[in-house]
């Protein structure tokens, strides 16, 4: 089967948003965010403000690739959530969680804020606003809360009395390259593409020069390695210990999209170094997929399979054989989705799980859940390969 194909893709684009379609919107406010393989939700007044962006920028796109004007109304209808609910007019902040529409967790995290800028690019760039004073306000929010100009890179969180967290992480740093590029794409405006430069020479240059080149999770406060954060805590959702291979070729993907706008040649092969060793680590031989984590050794220390892992994946290596002409790449891509085909992608009621242990046997019957999944990567992955086809 021909994966690299622009009528397998959009079809496949088609049937994810299938399994949302109809089901997403709560009409008391937002999206309902947790559902099982078979679209039956639960813990439905439960929200969290990663997967609330998250499908704004699944339906916004996806409105604008595949010509779908009524998915307008339902990316419409998140936004309003966004700015009406998660948005806190009086203390200019967003809640990280809702219950039933009122603020749980008022944490303030760059990470969260890097899915507020990539929602308003989204609907940007999909015509649902029409100006870009949103995406200043947000970049502003995070100058004032997040920026450590000393060190070039964001700071983490900070509670809700305003105090700013030790922790320094490359996660909220790759996801804010992310939306500055896409802000750049909304706009036009040079000072987001700076932004996503600076940031990206920061995490994979001189950062990565500490950890032989690839990319470590965690850092003190003044940007130094910390090898110790969450040792006793491999698979936390969003921390985990260990070198994460997904996040090599995210970061792939993402210097491969800043070579697009601001072409330098360290930027292909730092995607390149970061793909293969990423790759030479993590794939599993005897299963297929790439595995979640491997220790500073080189080995294994998280075997399971992560349906994100698989897509950012073959989005990179999608990108790394339309810039080198390298057949491994294609190769690679073809290995990913096949593998996806068999054992990620839910063939009876549409979309794809969401991990799965090492021999692909499924823990659960959750597909998606608030803050952990609503196949915003593998739209996501589509939508960059279809780019790059274009």
């Amino acid at each position: 089967m021909n994966f690299y194909d622009n009528d397998f893709l959009i079809d496949h684009c088609k049937q994810i948003l299938s399994f949302y379609n109809g089901r997403i919107i709560d009409s008391s406010g937002g999206y309902f965010q947790n559902f099982y393989d078979d679209g039956t939700t639960f813990n439905k007044g439960f929200k969290q403000l990663v997967s609330s962006t998250r499908i704004i920028v699944n339906y916004a796109t996806a409105a604008r690739i595949l010509d779908k004007p009524q998915y307008i109304a339902i990316a419409q209808h998140g936004l309003d959530y966004l700015e009406n609910v998660h948005w806190q007019s009086t203390s200019q902040t967003y809640a990280w969680t809702l219950q039933d529409n009122q603020p749980e967790d008022m944490t303030q995290q760059a990470y969260g804020y890097a899915f507020i800028l990539l929602a308003y690019a989204a609907v940007r760039k999909a015509g649902i606003i029409n100006c870009d004073d949103k995406l200043h306000q947000v970049y502003d929010l995070l100058e004032q809360r997040f920026w450590q100009a000393e060190y070039g890179l964001y700071a983490d969180e900070l509670n809700e009395k305003g105090k700013l967290s030790d922790y320094r992480g490359q996660n909220a740093n790759m996801h804010l390259c992310e939306a500055m590029i896409a802000a750049f794409e909304a706009t036009n405006d040079q000072k987001f593409l700076d932004r996503a430069k600076i940031i990206a020479s920061n995490i994979c240059q001189r950062q990565a020069k500490l950890t032989d080149g690839i990319i470590w999770e965690h850092f003190t406060k003044d940007f130094q390695i910390d090898w110790q954060y969450n040792i006793e805590d491999p698979k936390n959702l969003y921390r985990p210990w260990g070198f994460q291979p997904g996040h090599q070729t995210e970061w792939s993907k993402l210097l491969l999209q800043l070579n697009r706008y601001a072409p330098e040649l360290w930027l292909v092969e730092k995607a390149k170094m970061l793909f293969d060793t990423a790759y030479d680590n993590a794939w599993d031989e005897q299963h297929g997929g790439l595995i979640y984590g491997f220790d500073p050794e080189g080995k294994c220390c998280d075997d399971d399979k992560f349906f994100w892992v698989q897509a950012e994946s073959f989005a990179a290596a999608a990108l790394l054989y339309q810039v080198t002409g390298e057949q491994q790449y294609h190769d690679k891509y073809q290995q990913l989705w096949s593998y996806s085909w068999e054992h990620f992608v839910d063939h009876t009621y549409g979309a794809w799980f969401r991990v799965l242990r090492r021999d692909n046997d499924k823990y659960s019957n959750e597909k998606s859940s608030a803050g952990a999944k609503c196949d915003y990567h593998t739209l996501g992955a589509c939508f960059e390969v279809l780019a790059s086809l274009s």
